[in-house]
């Protein structure tokens, strides 16, 4: 039964109500008026009793007293209670008489509709025991459904986070034991390890510190170098004091379309200028690079700035400076953007990777 109640839905749970219910009246008929009589009696004081149920909670309640027209609600309930009860009185009159008087017929008196009349208003104040019981059955099915929710989201999690760092843990091994033949194999290994773990635990974030994201950007950058042939020359200068806040992968789009569209793979002299720096609590993120002589495919240029646009506007409204300028030989962008914090003075720190 406890099982049953745990899985059933707020239909089922009616159904057996009025099961219950139909069976009680039929067995305190049958003593006395035997099965047919007590069958028929039986089904139609379970008609009734639902119509004055249902018309209650499901019509005259929700749309009468719960807008506040409670004259009109008391008023239509009389009428109700009392056409239910002259009705039912005299249906069960005329089948009495018709099918199982034997002879002796039972008039049609006031008494026998005051006593219908007086049942109704016992099963309609029986009604709102029956809305408050469906109601909380709803309400307990509800919490358990979510309590589920809840329990199986957080084993999911779980396992998205144990497959992620199964692989951190996979790619550390790999790195150790590849630093004892090719240090520079294992050192590209370990940055691959940083990016990943970045992916799975910085990029869900609102914010992140500007060292992770700075972190995050010179791992990339080294990644991409292993497939130039030639190699290329960055420049990357910092300037900025604590560690303030921003949002995940904004200054990413600027880098990779850089190496996307304005590096020439083949070629020697390969140059990128990247500068950031954070004063008044505004951060800036400079970009510049020679474009290729013989520059790739350029059909889907620039849908990652669009992108980032629409980003910036959702994150910033119209607090953000975004500029992108394209000359026959040279590109530059240049984002600025509000941090979240008030920094203190700041540090010059140059860096050069090549």
């Amino acid at each position: 039964m406890r099982i049953f109640f745990r899985n059933a839905t707020p239909f089922q749970l009616q159904l057996l109500i009025w099961g219950m219910l139909f069976l009680l009246n039929f067995l305190s008929y049958l003593p006395m008026d035997g099965v047919a009589q007590a069958l028929t009696y039986s089904l139609m004081n379970s008609l009734f009793y639902s119509m004055i149920i249902y018309g209650n909670i499901s019509l005259l309640f929700p749309y009468l007293y719960e807008k506040g027209q409670v004259a009109v609600y008391v008023l239509v309930t009389i009428i109700m209670l009392t056409a239910i009860g002259a009705g039912r009185t005299i249906l069960s009159i005329s089948i009495y008489n018709h099918f199982f008087s034997k002879g002796k017929p039972e008039a049609l008196t006031i008494q026998n509709s005051f006593y219908y009349i007086l049942s109704g208003l016992v099963i309609y104040l029986l009604s709102f025991v029956f809305r408050i019981a469906l109601a909380y059955f709803k309400l307990k099915r509800q919490a358990a459904q979510m309590l589920e929710q809840k329990s199986q989201a957080e084993l999911n999690l779980l396992k998205s986070q144990v497959q992620p760092h199964f692989l951190f843990n996979t790619l550390n091994n790999i790195y150790y034991e590849a630093y004892r033949e090719a240090p520079r194999t294992a050192l590209l290994i370990g940055r691959l390890s940083d990016i990943m773990r970045y992916f799975v635990d910085e990029s869900p974030k609102e914010r992140v510190a500007l060292s992770t994201e700075i972190k995050f950007l010179e791992n990339y950058i080294a990644l991409e170098e292993i497939r130039i042939r030639h190699g290329v020359k960055v420049n990357f200068e910092k300037s900025y004091a604590g560690d303030p806040l921003l949002p995940p992968m904004l200054l990413m789009t600027f880098v990779e379309n850089i190496f996307k569209h304005g590096i020439d793979r083949g070629a020697v002299g390969n140059h990128i200028c990247l500068s950031l720096s954070v004063h008044e609590g505004f951060l800036l993120f400079r970009t510049e690079n020679a474009l290729p002589k013989n520059p790739p495919f350029f059909g889907k240029e620039g849908f990652g700035l669009k992108n980032l646009q629409k980003r910036l506007t959702l994150l910033y409204e119209n607090r953000f400076e975004l500029s992108i300028t394209r000359t026959e030989t040279c590109f530059q962008a240049r984002l600025k953007i509000p941090l979240a914090q008030t920094l203190a003075p700041f540090t010059q720190i140059p860096t050069s990777l090549v």
